[in-house]
């Protein structure tokens, strides 16, 4: 069956929008899907055909029922001077957004950190979770089935790694609530963030679990203890992902100069902003100024899971008055990117991580990747501190984000 015909058939309803893929090629089944809609609801769609993506190579891998892809500026932010275990050097980093103001606030907070001798960083976790939920008869049952689990680790860690090379098995936290126990498996990835591969291996371990201990029953491979794509307080506490931690000492001249700001005054935002306001508000582990803005962007451009910016933009931001200067730090508990699969193999966002010197299989590249992610978050929190303490903030929106003069 030719295109046209295809087309014709979806319009009319007799076959549906995702089976196009069965009569035509791939790109060509993407382009009937999106003469069909165009068809259908009598809107021309050119620019969302426009694309450099082929969907031979997503096809099944990255997104089902393509018509084309979604296009957001992209700009550059930097250079940053990151002093970390994988990112060395000064580092210019793409950022994704419709937000006018964004980059151009990070970047003059990246200034002040390159000129300052660079963002110090570390990632001093490295674990993805993934929490089945396990119902057993009653609570003498959940006692003996900890008892066992506990001493069936040994086949646990086989069972686990031998679903991937890539993979290796770090431990188990049980949660316990009545007659039902939260397993909650870390695991190292490689450079894949690894949602896929943990998810395969803790079906594996329940399978296991489900055949050696009378009356168990895996409810779902995720019971919520995981957490993925929700802020809780098992990831602010545990980490999932990595744990990242970046910071700075601002010379006091560098704090006038450059953010044309005063010690003080910053620290006095972020003790009353950042800390009592979201005390106050009644955050769970939101104690910054804009992490999510950072991540976001970052995540965009180069391929990573956007729902995880939830708890990816998770943390804290310290400062400190110094002799010196400002100190400034912040503290990401569950960043959770990756270098290899999912959407870091699109062609735009290949060329983003190339930007960086990232390399998806070079070992520590998601690592690296990590590290450049803190430094920026870094950036952004001491440029919009400074912004609020001066009361730049509205009219740097005024003159970016709005096209307008001050």
């Amino acid at each position: 069956m030719g295109l046209e015909e295809t087309v014709d058939k979806m319009v009319k309803g007799e076959i549906p929008l995702h089976e196009a893929d069965k009569y035509l090629e791939a790109n060509a089944a993407m382009v009937a899907r999106r003469l069909a809609v165009e068809r259908i609801t009598g809107v021309g769609l050119p620019n969302i055909g426009s694309t450099v993506i082929d969907y031979a190579e997503i096809k099944n891998r990255n997104a089902e029922n393509v018509i084309g892809a979604a296009q957001i500026p992209m700009g550059i932010a930097g250079p940053l001077r990151v002093n970390g275990e994988f990112a060395k050097g000064d580092f210019l980093v793409p950022m994704a957004t419709t937000e006018g103001a964004l980059i151009a606030s990070v970047n003059r907070g990246m200034k002040a950190i390159t000129v300052s001798g660079g963002a110090n960083v570390r990632v001093i976790k490295d674990e993805m979770t993934r929490a089945p939920v396990i119902k057993l008869r009653s609570v003498t049952h959940v006692s003996d089935f900890l008892s066992w689990f506990s001493s069936v680790q040994d086949k646990i860690k086989e069972i686990t790694e031998s679903t991937s090379s890539h993979l290796k098995y770090v431990g188990c936290s049980p949660y316990v609530v009545g007659n039902n126990v939260w397993l909650r498996f870390s695991f190292q990835t490689g450079n894949a963030m690894g949602m896929n591969m943990v998810t395969i291996a803790s079906e594996r371990a329940c399978s296991f679990i489900e055949e050696n201990f009378p009356g168990a029953k895996c409810v779902a491979v995720s019971g919520n203890m995981c957490s993925d794509k929700k802020n809780t307080v098992v990831n602010s506490l545990m980490g999932r992902g990595k744990t990242v931690i970046a910071d700075v000492l601002v010379p006091n001249d560098v704090v006038k100069r450059e953010l044309k700001s005063d010690v003080s005054l910053i620290n006095e935002v972020n003790l009353r902003k950042n800390w009592l306001g979201s005390a106050r508000a009644g955050s769970v582990s939101q104690f910054n100024a804009h992490f999510a803005n950072v991540v976001a962007a970052i995540f965009v451009a180069t391929g990573q899971d956007v729902a995880q910016v939830v708890e990816s933009s998770s943390g804290y931001t310290w400062t400190e008055v110094r002799d010196e200067g400002l100190y400034i730090s912040v503290t990401l508990t569950s960043l959770e990117v990756g270098t290899v699969g999912g959407g870091t193999r699109l062609p735009t966002q290949r060329e983003a991580l190339s930007i960086m010197g990232i390399k998806g299989e070079e070992e520590g590249s998601s690592k690296k990747l990590a590290e450049i992610i803190a430094s920026a978050v870094l950036a952004g929190e001491l440029n919009l501190l400074s912004a609020l303490a001066n009361k730049e903030l509205g009219k740097a929106h005024m003159k970016l984000g709005r096209n307008a003069k001050s």
